[in-house]
């Protein structure tokens, strides 16, 4: 399959660029695979579409503060903190980190982006705020470097000192102070995402309460978000492309809540993959580990019986996985639909219901 076949047009004006004051005021556009139609409606409205036998599954990974900004050691920096991070120009030794994630067991090396990363070779040394100082040690496959934090103390507590809400690219905006609450769901609860699994923003006690009223199970599942969720495709080829590793876990409580349902709704592309990478081991049971699946037209779905999920970018591992689930014909006319009904896009955006 080629990859431009995932494609479609969209005015920027429709990428959103802040959340909704109130989270479970946006749209939601709710797709019939079998009947092969959709309909315009509320998010409000989502604990209708649920009933006894259903299990509402939701990623409470956490999203912590992985955009770093520091200078090369031993050349003279610009200034940092009054920069805006998001037009940061890379002079005079500054350097941008995008931690992806822990790759050592004292939590001390990370996996990382590196801007600008031509100029950052294995040995070098990165000055932070704070007095943090890291070591680049290593380069990956991908252009991600590893780097060791050269503290004593948990980099988890300087990253929550000096670090900056890791808000995508496509939001032109430098991360405000009420982006930590707002871009972070109401029921995130493990550490360690660098993006947040968007479709759970929407959510509020209140809505999930409304769920319960109908009847549904509630479960967890953690995925950790990071290069593998919304890394770019770059083969023009779907089948050669390839998904970096991210690492989750299921309970043995939530596993058992999950395996007595009757229909698993999954809450965001994130419970799918790792649902179904669940899955492909055997009946759902508590587990934990690594995951590369990649989802594509042409996948077996295991388990997974409906989708709630943000609109997502062309081009990318998560629309083809939207594609998938819905029918690529049915998913992008219904993205069409969405563009012509001007939804709100992307992380910070409206839903799409997939049953």
């Amino acid at each position: 399959m080629d990859l431009a076949a995932f494609d479609y047009h969209l005015p920027e004006e429709l990428i959103a660029q802040e959340p909704l004051a109130d989270r479970a005021a946006s749209r939601m556009l709710v797709v019939y695979r079998q009947e092969k139609r959709w309909e315009d409606r509320s998010f409000r409205d989502f604990p209708e579409f649920l009933g006894p036998g259903d299990c509402l599954v939701l990623n409470d990974s956490r999203v912590f503060p992985a955009r770093l900004f520091g200078h090369r050691t031993g050349v003279h920096a610009l200034p940092i903190g009054k920069t805006n991070p998001k037009r940061r120009e890379y002079l005079s030794g500054a350097v941008e980190i995008f931690l992806l994630r822990a790759v050592s067991a004292d939590g001390k090396e990370w996996e990382a982006l590196v801007r600008p990363g031509r100029k950052m070779r294995t040995g070098e040394r990165i000055q932070f705020d704070g007095g943090l100082e890291g070591e680049i040690v290593a380069r990956g496959e991908f252009g991600e470097r590893t780097i060791r934090f050269l503290t004593d103390t948990d980099p988890f507590q300087e990253f929550e000192k000096i670090g900056h809400v890791p808000l995508p690219p496509y939001i032109k905006r430098a991360d405000r102070p009420a982006d930590r609450e707002r871009y972070q769901t109401v029921f995130a609860r493990e550490k360690g995402s660098v993006a947040a699994p968007t479709a759970g923003l929407h959510f509020t006690p209140e809505i999930l309460d409304r769920c319960r009223a109908r009847g549904a199970e509630v479960a967890a599942v953690t995925l950790h978000v990071g290069l593998g969720t919304f890394q770019p495709l770059h083969a023009e080829q779907v089948e050669q492309a390839r998904l970096h590793c991210e690492r989750y876990s299921i309970n043995d409580q939530n596993a058992a809540r999950m395996a007595a349902a009757r229909r698993l709704v999954a809450v965001g592309t994130t419970s799918v993959r790792t649902l179904e990478a669940a899955l492909a081991q055997g009946p759902i049971r508590g587990q934990q580990g690594e995951t590369d699946i990649f989802i594509y037209p042409g996948f077996a779905f295991r388990g997974t019986g409906a989708i709630l999920t943000n609109f997502h970018l062309p081009r990318t591992s998560l629309l083809l996985l939207v594609c998938a689930f819905a029918g690529t014909d049915l998913a992008l006319a219904a993205y069409r639909h969405a563009v012509e009904q001007k939804y709100r896009f992307y992380s910070y955006g409206d839903c799409m219901l997939i049953v």
